[in-house]
């Protein structure tokens, strides 16, 4: 049977981050007590070293045209129920 597989928010995989960095917890506690892989909090303190902020650009991080298409959509779906009434 497969597996699903989790996604994490952004701030998230920031404070998983911190827990290693600012406040001083090895990697496997830190893993363990947030309930993920050590080699993933290792992936992402590397990935946040090496972009900064424009780390994590995932879920919730839409770029621009995308932000706005996705609020067109919305928009044409509810002006098509005012319609429809």
């Amino acid at each position: 049977m497969a597996e699903t597989r989790r996604t994490f928010t952004r701030e998230f995989e920031i404070a998983a981050v911190k827990l290693v960095t600012e406040k001083g917890r090895s990697f496997s506690e830190a893993a363990r007590s947030l309930g993920i892989a050590t080699e993933l909090l290792r992936r992402w303190k590397i990935a946040f070293h090496s972009e900064g902020q424009e780390a994590f650009p995932g879920h919730g991080n839409l770029p621009p045209a995308e932000d706005e298409l996705r609020r067109l959509k919305a928009e044409v779906a509810r002006l098509k129920v005012e319609r429809d009434i």
